[in-house]
């Protein structure tokens, strides 16, 4: 779905169509975020930066992402 839809989408009357935009938008956004979690972490950074970057703490974004990252 392209940002022209979304906008489309997002004046659409029915729910379904923008409940389904918005997941659409958490899932790309998930994966965007663990993409970059990860290049962090290969490039040294700390739990501490990323949860700083990501305006969480250390413990919450170890949580989510130290098995994947390992």
């Amino acid at each position: 779905m392209g940002i022209e839809e979304f906008n489309t989408t997002l004046s659409a009357d029915d729910p379904a169509v923008g409940l389904r935009a918005s997941l659409a938008l958490h899932r790309l956004a998930e994966r965007v975020e663990a993409t970059h979690v990860a290049r962090a972490r290969e490039r040294g950074w700390s739990w501490q930066q990323i949860g700083d970057a990501l305006s969480v703490t250390r413990q919450s974004v170890h949580a989510k992402y130290s098995k994947e990252t390992s």
